[in-house]
């Protein structure tokens, strides 16, 4: 399909892949750690960070010999998926987080306060709203 979102969902759409990008991107590496966050089915796990790897978003690196253990460390390519994750963090703890509220709140590095973020145009520095911003390019529409 020629649309960047329907390919980049071809290669993230699936939630577990999400998931674990997400702890690895907040320094989870090792295949242990990952599944007792995750609580996920190892077969699943392993499937997952294969394709991962495979798909460049993920390194595998040997982190001890004997026994040979490996660690999964994020690539620039899974690390320009952070603004991303934290779009979708920041809609969930907005629309689906209910009376309890958030269950984890994101915060800067820098300041150590909580964190939200904005999506701002790199030109002029002007925050985009919703209908700030428009596609242009061919559109092939269907006949029905």
């Amino acid at each position: 399909m020629n649309c960047s979102i329907a390919r980049a969902l071809d290669v993230l759409g699936e939630s577990w892949t999400l998931l674990i990008l997400r702890d690895v991107l907040s320094g989870l590496r090792r295949y242990d750690q990952l599944e007792a966050s995750l609580g996920i089915a190892t077969n699943v796990l392993a499937a997952r960070l294969k394709r991962l790897t495979e798909l460049g978003l993920l390194e595998r690196r040997a982190y001890r010999e004997r026994p040979r253990r490996y660690e999964y460390v994020a690539t620039e390519r899974a690390r320009d998926l952070a603004p991303v994750l934290i779009g979708l963090l920041q809609w969930g703890d907005k629309h689906l987080a209910g009376a309890a509220g958030p269950p984890r709140t994101l915060v800067h590095n820098g300041c150590g306060r909580p964190a939200t973020t904005e999506l701002v145009c790199v030109e002029c520095r002007e925050p985009i709203a919703q209908h700030g911003v428009r596609l242009i390019g061919p559109l092939r529409a269907k006949a029905v």
